[in-house]
């Protein structure tokens, strides 16, 4: 069989076959659409494209071999119970209309001015830093930088040394410019690799490598004046506990971390806080509280836009819900399927 012939047949098959062909031989093929499914399929090597061709035979004539049924017992009178509800449709988001492109940018923007209020969780977590440590485990955008910065001016108006790490140096020099807009430039340091300014100051900013290597030193007897008045470290992104390589940094610092300091781990993204929390209360001598919520402050959207500049919803539904099943928006479907025709099209015909 020739590889036109391969791709003519290919393309004649349900999509249900051609992927029951595609298992073991392509990878991910679950998430190709046909057209795309049907090239990958011809690039295989030849004995392979063989053995679609003798699978496919196979398929063919199981499906054209007629099936002999039994002859039908006398049906039953329906039963009106069971006929209401399998022509009942079902409530999902397929039945529901498709959200608008305006809808889904319905409420972005700039809010109206309003007095600030403090969360509970904020509160709880701000409280709780006065007895112990605290994990802050809520998602992104809630206002987990409003803790620290509270965490921060409460520290310092007590003349103790706050530190604030985090896992990146450019991460570091953008919270340098933040903080020093909030506190004072001169009440703010960084130390990072190959950034040194204001060392001295009450709240120093640093990569969570340097707060490692800081507490190795005075563990080794090197005496270092910051932590005799360190009173709050603060680990931003503190889910890189659990990176391969550089999750051990975030162990070392928190195991070797004075204990009349008072440590504060912020995250989005933790996937077992509570195992954090309950290492943390082994190892410290001060109790660790998790302040842990899933609920989204700001509500969580997607979009998709299509190389041609046409911007349309993703989803059928507005907002994205944690948990819920969510299908394509129609219209991001047939610009999916217009782009794969575009360049795969061009691709066959080569």
């Amino acid at each position: 069989m020739t590889n036109n012939e391969l791709e003519r047949q290919l393309t004649d098959l349900p999509g249900r076959l051609l992927h029951n062909l595609a298992k073991g031989r392509v990878s991910r093929h679950f998430r190709m659409g046909k057209a795309r499914l049907v090239q990958s399929l011809l690039k295989l090597s030849p004995d392979q494209r063989t053995e679609i061709g003798i699978e496919m035979a196979t398929m063919l004539s199981a499906s054209a071999r007629p099936q002999s049924t039994p002859q039908p017992a006398k049906p039953l009178p329906p039963d009106p119970a069971s006929q209401t509800s399998r022509h009942r449709p079902r409530h999902d988001s397929t039945q529901e209309p498709a959200v608008s492109k305006d809808a889904l940018f319905e409420g972005i923007g700039t809010p109206s001015p309003a007095p600030f209020t403090p969360d509970e969780w904020q509160q709880e977590a701000i409280e709780h830093l006065t007895t112990g440590d605290v994990i802050v485990s809520v998602p992104t955008g809630s206002g987990k930088t409003y803790v620290a910065v509270e965490a921060m001016r409460r520290a310092i108006s007590t003349d103790q040394t706050v530190i604030y790490t985090s896992p990146l140096k450019a991460l570091s020099n953008t919270k340098l410019t933040e903080f020093a807009h909030m506190f004072g430039s001169e009440n703010v340091g960084i130390l990072t690799g190959d950034r040194r300014d204001n060392a001295h100051a009450p709240i120093l900013i640093m990569t969570t490598e340097i707060l490692r290597n800081l507490l190795y030193d005075a563990a080794s007897g090197e005496i270092d004046m910051r932590l005799d008045t360190l009173g709050l470290v603060i680990l931003d992104e503190s889910q890189f506990l659990a990176d391969p390589e550089r999750g051990v940094v975030w162990e070392e610092t928190i195991i070797f971390c004075p204990a009349q300091s008072r440590l504060l781990l912020l995250s989005a993204s933790i996937g077992n806080p509570d195992e954090v929390a309950a290492w943390i209360n082994l190892i410290r001598s001060t109790p660790c509280r998790l302040v842990h919520h899933r609920n989204r402050s700001v509500p969580l959207r997607a979009a998709y836009l299509d190389p041609s500049g046409t911007l349309v919803p993703f989803f059928r539904t507005r907002d994205i819900a944690q948990g819920k099943a969510f299908t394509l928006h129609p219209d991001a479907k047939r610009l999916f399927a217009r782009y794969e025709d575009q360049t795969l099209g061009t691709r066959s015909k080569r």
